[in-house]
């Protein structure tokens, strides 16, 4: 009886020793993963944007910070789900910062554009050629038209051919105006024709353009805004419903039945703010 006591305790040991060994590396093979993904992403995102950021560094500001909220949210809930969600969703929160950056840079990018590239054709009237035009034009010129501009500058004098690095300066920022504008000054050069009569009306056109998605922008205001407060309120309500009623609220979250109508409440608001998403965006 003894000796299978202590076999018994022997093999749960051991079986302890070896799941935990294997949690040890499950977790360590992530965690390196995780970083390496995080250190090339923002290498990429980071140059794209024209910041200059050691991506080690950046990596240990993050998980400090990562490290330091979840313990925050911990001692003042005292649940440790709910530290681990904000520690997942702050892991997963560098593509959603990435992508807000980029959207703001495009958004100054493309305002930026119409008086770029007007002056540019006041340039080449004054007698100017189109490389010395754009020179001025980056010069007096600051924000991300002027990183992107300049760096086209500095492909072409490096030897690189003007229309790739004008696809070059279109993958960095993809939007509708810069495509129109490429496309613009390859016909102008490979047809031939006044140039600066090209980016004239070009300039005239993204300037409409974006005229009309600001009066767009400003009458779908309030319909996006009620899409927010619809999608938002009922969970205000539930809250305020918990903190007078706990006992009936918490049987959504400790039944079987109440996890299924959270999960029906989750998945109705996603759906009927993706509608009222849908009605309100309208594209040029």
């Amino acid at each position: 009886m003894g000796f299978n006591m202590v076999a018994i305790a022997f093999l749960l040991a051991v079986s302890v020793f070896v799941f935990s060994v294997i949690v040890y590396r499950f977790f360590t093979q992530a965690a390196l993963q995780y970083e390496s993904q995080f250190k090339e992403n923002a290498e990429a995102n980071l140059a794209d944007l024209f910041i200059f950021v050691d991506p080690a560094r950046l990596f240990v500001f993050a998980l400090g910070i990562m490290a330091v909220s979840s313990l925050i949210v911990w001692l003042f809930s005292g649940n440790l789900l709910i530290s681990l969600i904000v520690a997942a969703f702050l892991a997963s929160s560098p593509k959603i910062i990435y992508s807000l950056l980029h959207a703001q840079r495009e958004k100054e990018f493309n305002h930026a554009l119409p008086d770029a590239l007007a002056s540019i054709a006041s340039m080449l009237r004054a007698g100017s050629n189109l490389s010395s035009a754009m020179d001025l034009m980056v010069q007096e010129s600051s924000g991300p038209i002027r990183q992107e501009f300049g760096l086209l500058l500095r492909e072409t004098k490096m030897g690189v051919d003007f229309n790739d690095s004008l696809e070059n300066m279109l993958q960095r920022v993809p939007s509708d105006e810069l495509q129109m504008t490429v496309a613009g000054m390859k016909i102008a050069r490979d047809v031939g024709g006044s140039l600066a009569e090209v980016l004239e009306r070009l300039s005239d056109t993204i300037r409409r353009k974006l005229e009309i998605e600001g009066k767009i922008k400003a009458l779908t205001a309030m319909g996006k805004a009620q899409g927010f407060v619809m999608a938002v309120l009922p969970f205000c309500v539930g809250f305020a419903i918990a903190q007078i009623e706990p006992e009936a609220m918490n049987k959504l979250f400790t039944t079987h039945v109440g996890w299924g109508a959270c999960a029906l409440i989750i998945l109705m608001e996603g759906m009927g703010f993706w509608f009222i998403k849908k009605i309100v965006t309208i594209d040029v």
